[in-house]
């Protein structure tokens, strides 16, 4: 009975897992200093050999469609469920597997082990980034210098080169590229900045951001100032402490140390949080503050915080602030704005819970009208809502709570 003989590839496969189980079952312990240190980089170029045939067979996958065995969609979902792997690893692999074929000496140093698949990985992406209509020549020898470039610099510094490849292989057009490309990047960085809070509940919040490289750059220069080692007393000590638990401990006194009157203001009042503390909490008093975000405080961070320029000390049986000043003011005056905060705590517009810092200070008697800046006729109103209060086609009803109730005229 005759068999079909396997492919070529297929029986190398073969001998290595036959050669693999071998060394499965043999004992490191044995292995000297010098050995060891000889063995780990036959392994590493073993990995970057075998990802490279790994790729090329993948690739391969492609064009004999292997998909349509189990009538996936895809080649990269046909290997995630055919290998276990996360669909975005799947993809990740397939991607690289096609760029891989485009570029020969790339393949052939992969296949080689003389460079890693991680090197490999970022010098198919600059290769792909280059200019569209660039010349085929031109895109050859960037591919050869940027293999040769892999021989003596690790994947990080990879990246950076290979930004200014052009700059090497073609000055004549690497810096008009270099400075369309870096313009498009910036413009798209600024368009998809994010920042999100969460508060866990436990006295503390995360946090996760996205901002231009920039101001990454300006804001990585400031925390390192603040978390400096020798502004820690805990320096000092034996214990080591982890960077990010120091630039955690950096940023908070960044954000503590922000004088509000260098900020844009919010309804004629400096963006500082309100603690609303008593005279007794201000003297020594074990009673707790709150912030003008509903959220408490220790009174011993009470007490620190109103010495701090960044917040604005709400004393409860101090000195009083005169909050009424009918028609002698146009606008409410910074101390009304205070306690419209303190009292509303959010827009007053029923369903919306616009913060503060969002809200403009609204006349409930409109001043042309004959109104006056007195706070009980006042009250917080996001944007949204406070353009609908000076809409004729909207009339307005004070509900329970002191809300407000927008309805629209018929």
């Amino acid at each position: 009975m005759s068999t079909t003989p396997r492919h070529p590839l297929a029986e190398a496969v073969a001998r290595l897992h036959s050669i693999l189980d071998e060394a499965a079952q043999t004992a490191a312990w044995s292995l000297d200093q010098t050995t060891t240190a000889d063995l780990l980089g036959d392994l590493a170029r073993a990995q970057s050999r075998f990802a490279e045939l790994q790729a090329r067979v993948l690739s391969h996958a492609e064009t004999v469609a292997v998909h349509e065995r189990s009538a996936a969609p895809s080649v990269a979902v046909w290997l995630a469920n055919a290998t276990t792997a996360t669909k975005r690893d799947a993809v990740r692999q397939t991607r690289f597997a096609a760029a891989l074929s485009r570029y020969d000496e790339l393949r052939r140093a992969l296949a080689a082990g003389d460079l890693n698949l991680e090197q490999a990985q970022v010098v198919a992406r600059a290769l792909d980034e280059l200019p569209d209509d660039l010349e085929a020549g031109v895109r050859r020898e960037a591919e050869v210098e940027l293999v040769r470039l892999a021989l003596v610099h690790d994947a990080k510094a990879l990246r950076i080169l290979g930004r200014r490849i052009l700059d090497v292989v073609a000055p004549e057009v690497g810096e008009a590229w270099e400075a369309e490309k870096l313009a498009e990047e910036e413009r798209e960085a600024y368009r998809t900045a994010s920042f999100r809070m969460r508060d866990q509940g436990d006295g503390r919040t995360r946090g996760s951001f996205t901002i231009p490289t920039l101001a990454a750059e300006m804001l990585q220069k400031v925390l390192i100032a603040y978390g400096s080692p020798h502004r820690d007393d805990r320096a000092a000590t034996d214990e080591p402490t982890p960077s990010r638990s120091r630039w955690g401990r950096a940023f908070v006194e960044l954000v503590e140390r922000l004088d509000p009157r260098a900020l844009p203001r919010s309804g004629g009042v400096n963006a500082a949080v309100v603690v609303t503390m008593t005279t007794a909490t201000l003297g020594g008093a074990l009673a707790s503050a709150t912030l003008d975000t509903g959220s408490r405080v220790s009174a011993g961070t009470a007490r620190r915080l109103a010495c701090t320029a960044g917040v604005l000390p709400a004393v409860l049986g101090g000195p009083s602030e005169i909050l009424d000043l009918g028609r002698s003011r146009r606008f409410f005056s910074p101390p009304q704005r205070v306690a419209m905060i303190l009292r509303d705590g959010c827009c007053t517009a029923v369903g919306c819970d616009a913060p503060p810092g969002m809200c403009d200070s609204h006349h409930e008697d409109l001043w042309s009208h004959d109104g006056r800046s007195d706070l009980g006729r006042g009250r917080l109103l996001c944007g949204h809502h406070h353009r609908r209060a000076h809409d004729p086609a909207y009339e307005t009803r004070v509900v329970e709570r002191n809300q407000v109730e927008f309805h629209r005229r018929t």
